[in-house]
C-alpha cells in the first residue's frame, strides 16, 4: 500500500475492481427498478388485486359460517317447539 491510501498489490486491485463492478452493477439495477414506471405500478396493480381478494374471501367465509349457524339455530329452534307442542290426534 502506498503512502495516499493506494494499493500496489495488483491481484488486490483486481479484486477491488471486482467488489465495485458488483456495488455499482446492483445500484444499477435498483436505480433502473425506481425508473420502471410501468413495471411498479403493475406491481402496486397486483397488490390491490391480492388484498381484495384476501378480503372478498374472508367476508364470503363469515357469510358462510353465518348462515351454517343461522340454519343450526332454526333446526334447533323448530326441534324445540315440535316438543312443545301437544299432540292432537286422539
Amino acid at each position: 500500500m502506498t503512502a495516499d491510501g493506494r494499493v500496489n498489490d495488483p491481484e488486490a486491485l483486481r479484486a477491488e475492481i471486482v467488489r465495485t463492478r458488483a456495488a455499482l452493477g446492483e445500484t444499477l439495477e435498483a436505480l433502473a427498478a425506481k425508473t420502471d414506471v410501468k413495471a411498479r405500478a403493475r406491481a402496486a396493480a397486483d397488490r390491490t388485486v391480492h388484498r381484495t381478494v384476501a378480503r372478498l374471501s374472508a367476508r364470503r367465509t363469515r357469510l358462510v359460517l353465518a348462515a351454517g349457524a343461522t340454519m343450526v339455530v332454526g333446526a334447533i329452534v323448530a326441534i324445540a317447539l315440535r316438543g312443545r307442542r301437544p299432540n292432537r290426534r286422539s
